[in-house]
């Protein structure tokens, strides 16, 4: 299992780099191929090619496992800190997010033929290329595949104290573009117009939206300008919106898209870009009947689950909303994803497994 990890977890695999992400694609079929999985390959042209894997001997699965290969880091990443292990932390660039994940998956549907319990026959898995950009490419891929069936299981990792996901913010990206007339600052300032100058009009707005109920904006990147004693004729921020509820998420946009396109300053152009990503996802009524499920399972193995309502996204944002019931938050437990201290704790794989094959089981019956 740890030999397995370690050998995806060292494959450079950012979300652009299409050969790092095909490799350990590649890998991973093959391993599954030899539980007897046949691997449909949706291939992409710029990014990683997205996978779905169906027993051979599966005639109409109702589970959806649903996980990504695809991390943030950059190319050379793996160089500079591959994988180690470290008591019973592993650590490496994507370990956490979400390369352990589809280990555990794999050894648990392992574990299940072995004991010759049909559930595997009832798994379909995704395995796509693109989720940390907003699983552009995969996006209709899932949603079309999560109408099949009656359950979505999707296996992110879990945080430290095993909490499991069952709602999450909306989320959206927006990119700014101002572009404005240079002028020497000191000579002629007046024949100037700072895009620089109307960007902060732009941010301080922007952020005053945070106020409104269930809606946070961020501006998380900003640069322009020429020089220190130029009047900047260029400018560029990222924009960042999370919200609560769709209708939140929809009035955010609109606001977002009158405050960037109204220039306080007649002589700068403004262009923008983007729009909502991914909807807002939370489980109500009936839906929530699959956690339950899961928490009983759960007992079984003298675990206790406890539910949680995360700002970020995944792809039980695209699942959740259009009405299939999800869990989220099923990998392996660890923390710090995305950053250079990334880990998951190497026994939880086990716990989390056994956790997984209790589900299948019940899901199955």
């Amino acid at each position: 299992m740890l030999q397995l990890l370690e050998r995806i977890v060292n494959i450079d695999s950012g979300s652009y780099q299409k050969t790092g992400v095909d490799k350990v694609g590649e890998i991973l079929i093959r391993e599954f191929e030899q539980l007897g999985f046949i691997a449909e390959v949706h291939e992409v042209v710029d990014r990683g090619n997205n996978i779905v894997l169906k027993h051979k001997e599966a005639t109409t699965p109702s589970v959806l496992l649903i996980g990504h290969i695809d991390t943030v880091f950059p190319a050379g990443t793996v160089q500079k800190r591959p994988f180690t292990i470290v008591g019973d932390q592993a650590k490496g660039p994507g370990v956490f997010d979400m390369k352990a994940s589809h280990v555990m998956t794999l050894y648990s549907l392992k574990y299940l033929i072995s004991q010759n319990n049909d559930a595997y026959k009832n798994v379909l898995i995704i395995i796509n290329t693109d989720e940390e950009i907003g699983s552009i490419s995969s996006r209709e891929l899932i949603e079309a595949t999560a109408k099949t069936v009656k359950h979505v299981l999707i296996m992110e990792p879990a945080d430290v104290d095993g909490n499991v996901v069952i709602g999450r913010k909306g989320g959206g990206k927006f990119f700014l573009k101002l572009y404005g007339i240079s002028a020497h600052s000191g000579v002629a300032p007046e024949k100037g117009a700072s895009a620089i100058q109307e960007l902060a009009l732009k941010i301080v707005q922007l952020h005053e939206l945070t106020k409104l109920e269930g809606i946070h904006v961020n501006v998380g990147l900003v640069s322009g300008g020429q020089s220190v004693n130029t009047i900047a004729p260029y400018a560029e921020a990222g924009i960042d919106l999370r919200f609560e509820t769709q209708e939140q998420g929809e009035f955010a946009q609109l606001k977002i898209l009158e405050i960037c396109n109204c220039a306080e300053n007649p002589n700068i152009r403004i262009e923008i870009s983007g729009g909502i990503t991914r909807p807002a996802w939370k489980t109500e009524g009936s839906k929530s009947n699959l956690f339950f499920l899961i928490k009983e399972a759960a007992s079984e193995l003298n675990l206790e689950l406890v539910t949680k309502y995360s700002g970020g996204g995944s792809d039980g944002n695209f699942t959740g909303n259009i009405g299939i019931p999800t869990v989220d938050g099923l990998g392996p437990r660890g923390g710090n994803a995305h950053q250079e201290d990334e880990f998951v704790i190497v026994s939880s794989l086990s716990e989390r497994g056994q956790l997984l094959v209790k589900a299948l089981d019940r899901l199955s019956k």
